[in-house]
């Protein structure tokens, strides 16, 4: 049986050296290529791609790893086929890397029959390394992650809002008549998820997101004191390898009110 707590460890030390490796310490524009879905990828996500599969099957040689930058049927194949299974984001972000901007992540996490046992997500250019086990608690540079003071009302608090993919009736409503104090978008999934563990924004709602996306990401935010669901109100493991909204907050209470108001009447997810 695998220990998560036994991996921790030597799998942030890869992943900070794979990072350091390829230069993830320094900012600059890079030339990026599309993918038929839409997004972007650069020469460096495939890099460091293979280099952190290298590095996890030298750490776990009977784990099988499923990483964005795979073929679909690879990777829905991985999953059906897997107990123990790697889930990687080589580089979340990789718009704001390929133009210059200072805000993406290397994300990995370790799952058991699709759900979460160990996350893993680094900021290079911060140099902040958020990890959590499941059941075990979650933390900053190994340091317990304890948010400040949180909002208990939605009018104090900060949202973290991707408006891609939203109703129109819900982008209106978040535009014309925000239940929040302040709102910001980062264009990091994955560090969005640890930015609401941290306390340092409060409120999340993302139109769609890919497993490599949130795995590690959700662990951190759950052992961290925050919840999540879909906008239909699932799990977001429940979905496989379907992309799926999100809506979260940094505690249970805020999330109760958070979800409340984004859920009524007029305001779902536009498919």
């Amino acid at each position: 049986m695998i220990e998560p707590i036994e991996l921790l460890s030597p799998l942030i030390e890869a992943v900070k050296a794979v990072a350091k490796q390829h230069g993830l310490e320094h900012v600059s524009a890079i030339k990026a290529e599309q993918k038929r879905d839409g997004s972007v990828v650069t020469a460096v996500d495939l890099a460091l791609q293979q280099q952190l599969l290298q590095q996890l099957q030298q750490l776990t040689p009977d784990i099988a790893v499923l990483a964005e930058e795979m073929v679909p049927e690879l990777q829905q194949r991985l999953l059906a086929t897997h107990d123990y299974l790697w889930v990687v984001d080589p580089l979340d972000g990789t718009t704001n890397f390929a133009a210059g901007l200072p805000w993406f992540a290397i994300s990995v996490a370790l799952l058991y029959q699709q759900q979460p046992l160990l996350g893993v997500i680094y900021d290079p250019l911060r140099e902040e390394c958020f990890s959590a086990i499941a059941n075990g608690g979650a933390w900053l540079n190994r340091e317990p992650i304890a948010p400040l003071r949180l909002p208990t009302q939605l009018a104090e608090a900060i949202g973290l809002i991707d408006f891609k993919r939203l109703l129109p009736s819900l982008r209106w409503r978040l535009s014309d008549r925000p239940p929040y104090t302040s709102q910001r978008s980062f264009g990091s999934g994955a560090l969005d998820w640890c930015w609401i563990a941290t306390g340092r924004c409060h409120l999340y709602l993302h139109g769609r997101q890919s497993l490599w996306d949130y795995a590690a990401g959700w662990l951190i935010l759950q052992q961290a004191g925050g919840e999540s669901l879909t906008l239909e109100g699932e799990r977001l493991f429940a979905q496989g390898l379907e992309r799926c909204s999100v809506v979260a907050a940094s505690s249970s209470a805020l999330f109760e009110l958070w979800y409340g108001w984004v859920t009524a009447p007029s305001a779902r997810l536009d498919h």
